[in-house]
């Protein structure tokens, strides 16, 4: 059996594309409802939402569906989903403008989107990354488990600033036409059509 680090330490470009290329196949292995849906729908519609305002913001429907996929693709914790439901619209347009307006900051914009009921680092990381795909990936357990020299996951900002700076040097050094976020999604495809995870509703002991 591989290791489970065995993509990351690779430098042979076809692994890392082999990967990339599986993600949609993995997302449908996974057998989750509307994961495919949301999932083409934050990869394929909401980065252009975002660039074509005036002021870059998500919009407090947006934010919810940016929580219901990032459960779907990983434990869905329903009284977070309540407590994203239950923001202001009017405060997360003002939050998310703030909090974009603070790129390329490495960690202010996930700082500033956690303020709001229910929102966590690996949310905030939802909507940091679907707007600057090129320094913020997505905060995922199973990317983080595969990045030498990461402690056990912590949804804590100072975890997810030392997770996503490994995904910056590592997009950097297979070349230019990696970012962060292409090199989340391969991890994750990489061990998730193997070790997949637990699609149960868990009550919340920290804010994702």
């Amino acid at each position: 059996m591989l290791p489970v680090t065995a993509l990351w330490t690779s430098d042979a470009p076809a692994a890392w594309h082999r990967a990339l290329d599986s993600y949609d196949d993995v997302v449908a292995l996974q057998k989750v409802g509307r994961l495919p849906e949301l999932d083409q729908w934050y990869r394929g519609e909401l980065p252009g939402l975002i660039a074509a305002r005036r002021t870059a913001h998500v919009t407090l429907p947006e934010l919810v569906r940016i929580t219901e996929w990032k459960m779907a693709r990983g434990v869905w914790r329903a009284p977070n989903l309540v407590r994203v439901r239950g923001n202001d619209p009017d405060l997360v347009v003002r939050t998310s403008t703030k909090a974009l307006a603070e790129i390329p900051h490495p960690t202010a914009p996930i700082t500033t989107m956690a303020a709001l009921d229910g929102v966590g680092p690996a949310t905030a990381s939802g909507v940091a990354s679907a707007a600057a795909p090129g320094l913020y990936p997505f905060f995922d357990e199973l990317v983080a488990a595969q990045i030498p020299g990461l402690p056990t996951v912590a949804w804590t900002h100072g975890f997810y600033a030392r997770y996503a700076a490994a995904l910056r040097e590592r997009a950097a050094a297979l070349g230019p036409d990696w970012t962060p976020v292409m090199l989340e999604r391969a991890l994750w495809a990489h061990v998730g059509g193997k070790a997949g995870r637990g699609r149960g509703v868990e009550a919340p002991k920290v804010h994702r």
